[in-house]
């Protein structure tokens, strides 16, 4: 096995650059999609696998809610990505020669005031680093791109305006996912802790209130709680939670015994330090 990280995306992709700011010595291996990112680390083609969770404008990442819990792969740590774009033309364009700008739909919806002030006609492409790729191979000065400053060195081309997104504090939480381990102790891991994972309440009267209880009277402060669909279901039958501690603390061991009276699953998908960017933002 090659120390290699999987993402999904093209070269030059935020996801991308993720990988290059958590293992810079590592080989950063593109996919087309997350599930060959999984098994990019499933078949021990890559040690890693870099994966978008939610973002703090658009939301969480789809499907990835569904697919943690059906994997074997686990949690191993999170990394905070502030996101930037960039308008990007071929080589010699100027900015009033622009007429369609081509992104990632998310990326579209994350810089409406550059897209409407250029009054450009936004075109939905597959990934942000790929309408930079395309729109290299294009060369026309009609047809720009948004997409990570990276993707303009790989493929050469020039930069019309920086910062392109409305919101400066956008950012994206990605996990690591490694191949399944044993959860680290607390002795292994003495600082800040998040553990995640997902449960099914039991078909009672209040019992998702009465779960997360035990969470609330013993001061654990709970960052993440989604709901969604199983089993093709038209009811919130499944939760993924983040909290903030060690499974291992005495107000989690607590916690997790009133959890699991009103559950009927429980799994845990990591136990893993608590990034920086928590206290910046606490």
């Amino acid at each position: 096995m090659t120390d290699a990280i999987a993402y999904q995306g093209e070269p030059g992709s935020n996801s991308h650059i993720a990988c290059t700011e958590v293992r810079p010595d590592w080989e950063a291996v593109p996919c087309a999609s997350f599930e060959d990112a999984f098994a990019q680390v499933t078949s021990g083609q890559a040690k890693l696998a870099m994966i978008p969770i939610d973002n703090s404008i658009a939301g969480r990442v789809a499907d990835i809610h569904a697919m943690l819990p059906n994997t074997t792969l686990q949690i191993i740590e999170e990394h905070f990505l502030r996101i930037r774009f960039s308008l990007l033309g071929i080589p010699g364009t100027s900015i009033d020669q622009a007429k369609e700008v081509h992104s990632h739909i998310h990326a579209l919806g994350q810089c409406r005031k550059l897209i409407r002030e250029l009054g450009l006609k936004p075109v939905i492409a597959g990934d942000t680093a790929g309408s930079a790729r395309e729109v290299s191979e294009w060369q026309d000065p009609a047809k720009v791109s948004l997409a990570p400053p990276m993707a303009a060195e790989l493929y050469g081309l020039d930069v019309l305006a920086h910062d392109a997104e409305d919101d400066p504090t956008n950012t994206t939480r990605f996990v690591v996912l490694a191949d399944k381990q044993p959860i680290p102790s607390r002795e292994e891991l003495a600082g800040p802790a998040v553990t995640s994972f997902v449960f099914r309440v039991r078909n009672v009267p209040s019992a998702l209130y009465k779960a997360l209880g035990g969470f609330a009277t013993n001061g654990i402060n709970m960052t993440r709680l989604e709901s969604y669909m199983v089993g093709g279901e038209f009811a919130a039958t499944m939760f993924m939670v983040d909290v903030e501690g060690h499974p291992e603390d005495t107000a989690m061991i607590h916690a997790f015994e009133e959890l699991d009276f009103f559950t009927t699953e429980i799994r845990i998908l990591g136990v893993y330090p608590a990034h920086p960017f928590r206290r910046k933002t606490a």
